[in-house]
């Protein structure tokens, strides 16, 4: 009589020994294929830390064998297109400011380099369309405290408006007649009305005809008898409906009583004259350039 033969019980397999909440975790082996993978990885890293730089010390990072920068490929691609762009930033150099755009290879170039340097170092005050913020100019318009030709936009770029670190810098000064007790409040009342009855704006008749004397006094002398401004001294045209900070009552106020003084910096210290006469062309160009 033969014996009946034994079925084979499976194993069961191990835990890790830990039990949360009565739930225990079976310690499966990771499959086998998973885990050369992860031995590759860590082979990968290791090679690669010791072939490119990778370890911070205190001053810069392991070099590695193989001598790779990043920062040396950008230096070498950057000095590639200085190369390629050097003969004519020196024809842009050399030209008269007057003739840059009659010239349709300077024009095309000035175009695309000047509004490359325009995004980058002006658009933060001026708008990327260049039509200003409140204290920062429009550059569409044809309203310029400065001057709007070629050759005046150039020197504004170049040095500035009332920085510390030009000496050719424009510099201008507003007094703060209020602040500084040169002018009664009823004045500063007064002559704000004025500047907006000379401006086309909603303006007190009786206050306005005081307030003309109060401007002759001591208004006239920067913007001119008549409001119309002087740009030799950057002082604005009050006639125009432009303003820098606004025309309502509440800004002519503040600006009586405290005074402007917004500063541009120098650009001949970050930028080249190629690239301050690219930008000064692309300026003038957009359509307020006289």
């Amino acid at each position: 009589m033969s014996k009946k033969p034994v079925k084979a019980t499976k194993k069961e397999v191990e835990t890790t020994g830990h039990s949360w909440d009565g739930i225990e975790e079976f310690n499966n082996p990771l499959p086998r294929w998973w885990l050369w993978t992860f031995y590759v990885c860590i082979a990968w890293a290791v090679a690669y830390s010791v072939a490119y730089p990778a370890w911070p010390l205190i001053n810069g990072a392991t070099p590695g064998l193989l001598g790779a920068s990043t920062r040396a490929d950008v230096a070498a691609e950057l000095k590639r297109y200085a190369d390629a762009n050097g003969p004519i930033q020196a024809k842009l150099v050399a030209a008269d400011l007057t003739q840059i755009s009659a010239d349709p290879e300077l024009a095309g170039f000035s175009a695309n380099a000047g509004k490359a340097v325009f995004n980058t170092w002006c658009a933060q005050c001026h708008g990327s369309g260049a039509a200003g913020n409140k204290g920062f100019p429009n550059l569409l318009d044809n309203d310029w405290l400065w001057g709007g030709d070629i050759e005046a936009i150039h020197t504004t770029i170049t040095h500035g408006v009332r920085n510390t670190t030009d000496e050719d810098a424009r510099f201008s000064q507003m007094p703060a007649f209020g602040k500084d007790e040169l002018l009664e409040p009823a004045q500063i009342e007064q002559v704000v009305q004025y500047v907006r009855q000379i401006s086309g704006q909603e303006a007190d008749a009786d206050l306005a005809t005081e307030g003309a004397v109060v401007f002759a006094d001591n208004c006239a002398a920067c913007h001119a008898e008549d409001g119309t401004g002087d740009r030799a001294q950057g002082a604005p045209n009050l006639t125009d409906a432009i303003w820098l900070y606004g025309g309502d009552v509440a800004t002519l106020t503040e600006t009586v009583t405290n005074a402007r003084f917004g500063v541009m910096p120098n650009w001949n210290e970050r930028l080249t004259e190629a690239d301050i006469r690219a930008v000064a062309t692309y300026v003038h160009g957009l359509g307020g350039g006289e």
